[in-house]
C-alpha cells in the first residue's frame, strides 16, 4: 500500500500543474481505436490477401507431404506382415526421415509466415501512425489517445477520419 500513495501523489501533482496550463487554453483531445482502424483498413485486407496467396503454395506442399507420409504409414501397417524384414526397416526409416523433414518444413513455414506477417503489420502500423499525426496536426489536436481508453464520445473519436484517410491513400496507391 505504501508504494501506491507516492504514485497517486505524483499523479495528483501533475494533474494540478497540467490543469493550470490547460485553463489558459482549451485542450483538444482525440481518440483512435487503433485495432478497429488497423483491421478495417484496405491496406490490411490487401496485405492479408497477398500473404495468403504468397504462402498458399507452400501450405499445399506441406499438405501433400503429409499425405505421402500417411500413405507410407498405411502401407507399412497393411503390408508390413508380408514384406521382408529389410523392406520393413527401409520403409520405417523412410517414414521417420519424411516425418523429420515435414516437421522442419512446418517450422520453417511458420517462421517465414510469421516474419512476413510481422513485416506487413509493421508497415501498416507506420502508415496508420503517419495518418494519425497528419490528422492531429491538421485539426489542431493536442493529444491523441489509443489503447486503454474505456470510453470516448463521438466528438473526440477520430477513428473514422483515420480510416477514411487510409482508404484514400490506398486508392491513390492503386492508380
Amino acid at each position: 500500500m505504501k508504494k501506491i500513495y507516492p504514485s497517486f501523489a505524483l499523479l495528483a501533482l501533475l494533474l494540478l500543474a497540467f490543469s493550470n496550463v490547460v485553463s489558459a487554453q482549451e485542450l483538444k483531445i482525440g481518440v483512435v481505436n487503433a485495432i478497429k482502424v488497423f483491421e478495417q483498413s484496405p491496406q490490411y485486407a490487401e496485405a492479408r490477401k497477398n500473404l495468403e496467396a504468397e504462402f498458399s503454395r507452400k501450405e499445399s506442399d506441406l499438405i501433400a507431404q503429409q499425405k505421402q507420409v500417411k500413405k507410407l504409414e498405411e502401407k507399412l501397417s497393411r503390408d508390413g506382415a508380408v514384406m521382408s524384414e529389410s523392406e520393413v526397416k527401409h520403409l520405417e526409416r523412410d517414414i521417420v526421415s519424411r516425418h523429420r523433414k515435414l516437421k522442419n518444413a512446418r517450422e520453417e513455414y511458420r517462421e517465414d509466415f510469421n516474419l512476413r506477417r510481422n513485416e506487413l503489420q509493421s508497415l501498416i502500423s507506420r502508415q496508420v501512425a503517419e495518418i494519425v499525426r497528419q490528422v492531429g496536426k491538421e485539426e489542431g489536436i493536442d493529444i491523441i489517445l489509443t489503447d486503454g481508453v474505456i470510453f470516448a464520445s463521438k466528438r473526440v473519436n477520430i477513428s473514422g477520419k483515420i480510416l477514411e484517410r487510409l482508404k484514400e491513400k490506398f486508392e491513390a496507391s492503386k492508380k
